[in-house]
């Protein structure tokens, strides 16, 4: 039966996973917390382990009904939406949060050995923008992402919230190393590297041997400054895409897209 436990102080530590400067020190303790009844169902179907939820009033006996009927005996925080905003520091404009417990990450070698298409983010720190990658690289047909270590977490709740889920369904960990070394990690499994990069010796992003390569890893820099140039040298093509009216990149996520559409072998 649903333990359902109404907040009258916002400073109790188990509401902890739900404050707006909480994320990192939940790193630590191994817990993320997922946004929207929609995100929440697809973390449960992909096996994550609630811990507790917060929910807006309405969304008891409402859209988040079947989630309490699946999460079992953990505590349901639950307040007014102008509580819950105080305690969040943002509106929670679907009404429901979820503390998960996170999972053990997969070895780069593990997630390389049964991968063909990849995306790589190297330093990229924008939690928006590591979501619409994500979400692009599942919706798009690529196998999975990959993170040099200084990348941002992609289960930030709103990295989470971006991806619409999808972090939660397409294969993703860690380098063991950051740029360029990582170049090698790549190349040791078989895979072509192609950096996004505005350079004069570039191919167009929908040239046959890219499409051809039988394992290739599409890499994107930070949204500031690009790949460095040591990772570019390190890659076997530097790709582009073409622009119009003088335009002469693409945000990262909109390039990601792009990218993967062009050179994915699943569409």
């Amino acid at each position: 039966m649903a333990d359902i436990i109404e907040i009258t102080d916002l400073s109790a530590a188990e509401l902890l996973p739900y404050t707006d400067t909480a994320e990192k020190k939940l790193m630590a303790d191994g817990i993320f917390t997922a946004e929207s009844p929609k995100v929440i169902r697809t973390a449960l179907d992909s096996g994550y382990e609630p811990v507790s939820l917060l929910l807006e009033r309405k969304y008891i006996n409402g859209q988040a009904a079947d989630i309490i009927a699946r999460c079992g005996d953990i505590p349901i925080y639950t307040a007014s939406s102008a509580v819950l905003e105080k305690l969040t520091g943002f509106r929670l404009t679907q009404g429901a949060l979820c503390a998960m417990r996170r999972r053990v990450l997969p070895s780069p070698q593990d997630i390389l050995a049964k991968a063909e298409r990849i995306a790589v983010l190297e330093d990229v720190m924008n939690q928006t923008n590591t979501g619409a990658v994500f979400r692009s690289a599942a919706a798009l047909g690529f196998d999975a992402v990959l993170l040099t270590p200084s990348c941002s977490d992609p289960l930030f709740r709103r990295t989470v919230r971006v991806s619409m889920g999808t972090v939660f369904q397409i294969p993703w960990t860690y380098l063991g190393s950051g740029s360029p070394d990582y170049i090698s990690e790549l190349k040791a499994a078989g895979f072509a590297c192609a950096a996004m990069a505005l350079r004069r010796d570039t191919v167009r992003v929908d040239a046959p041997e890219l499409r051809a390569e039988p394992k290739l890893a599409v890499i994107l820099g930070t949204e500031g400054d690009g790949l460095k140039d040591a990772t570019i040298d390190r890659c076997d093509y530097t790709i582009k895409i073409p622009m119009a009216h003088g335009v002469d990149s693409l945000n990262v996520a909109a390039a990601s897209a792009v990218a993967f559409f062009r050179l994915s072998k699943n569409i």
